[in-house]
C-alpha cells in the first residue's frame, strides 16, 4: 500500500469537487483539493481520513492555529498535520500576491 497524503488549499472560487488531483507513484500517493473554507477542509478531512486512510496533511499556509487543531480533531488525532510556511520575506510576497487576486475581500 502507498504512503498517502492529503494537500488542502484555500481559494474564495474553488469547487472542491473539480479543483482536486492524484498524482500516483506506486509507492506514495498524494491527493490535493483546493477548499473554499476551513467548514469544507474539515468536510474533505474526514473524507479523505475516512475513505483513503490518509496518514498525512499538508495546509497551505494561510492555515491558522486554530485551523490546524481542528484537522487534528476531524482526525483524531491520527493524521499527521503539518503547515507549509515561509520566511518572512516570502510570506510578504505571497500575501501581497493574495490580496492582489481578492483573496481577502
Amino acid at each position: 500500500m502507498a504512503f498517502q497524503s492529503l494537500f488542502m488549499a484555500k481559494a474564495p472560487d474553488a469547487d472542491r469537487t473539480k479543483h482536486k488531483s492524484v498524482i500516483d507513484t506506486g509507492k506514495y500517493r498524494l491527493f490535493t483539493v483546493i477548499v473554499k473554507n476551513q467548514q469544507e477542509a474539515l468536510e474533505v478531512t474526514r473524507e479523505f481520513f475516512q475513505k483513503e486512510k490518509i496518514v498525512s496533511i499538508l495546509l497551505c499556509p494561510g492555515s491558522t492555529h486554530r485551523d490546524v487543531a481542528e484537522i487534528i480533531e476531524a482526525t483524531k488525532g491520527q493524521v499527521g498535520v503539518s503547515v507549509a510556511r515561509g520566511d518572512n520575506p516570502g510570506r510578504k510576497i505571497v500575501h501581497d500576491a493574495l490580496q492582489r487576486e481578492g483573496f481577502f475581500s
